[in-house]
């Protein structure tokens, strides 16, 4: 399955389920930097393999948030898909909190993997 079905499938999982918005993260129950194989589900979703980052997917946006070791890393992993990489760690760069709270309407329904956050 490509990226782009698998974000196909999450909308359509998140609508079945009322929720605006999911979060992806790099990160395993013990918030490791590296992770083991199991928990790397930012990686097999987007296809982007740098260690950390964090996937939001909305119905109309799916955006990839990495910091400056991987910008390059990144767009080129990206390149095929409709993930939007976004930029940390710079002048006027926004990190997905404050993206989320900028784009989604109050009392939003977020999901996620409590186990990694």
């Amino acid at each position: 399955m490509d990226v782009g079905h698998k974000i196909a499938f999450l909308r359509k999982l998140m609508k079945e389920n009322n929720l605006d918005c999911f979060i992806i993260a790099s990160t395993d129950p013990h918030i490791s930097e590296y992770v083991t194989p199991h928990w790397q589900s930012r990686m097999w979703f987007s296809g982007f393999s740098g260690s950390v980052a964090t996937v939001l997917v909305t119905q109309a946006h799916t955006g990839l948030w990495t910091d400056g070791r991987y910008f390059t890393q990144a767009k080129e992993q990206l390149e095929s898909t409709e993930i939007e990489l976004h930029k940390t760690g710079i002048p006027g760069a926004v990190d997905y909190p404050q993206w989320l709270a900028d784009n989604l309407e109050e009392n939003s329904r977020l999901g996620f993997d409590g186990k990694v956050f």
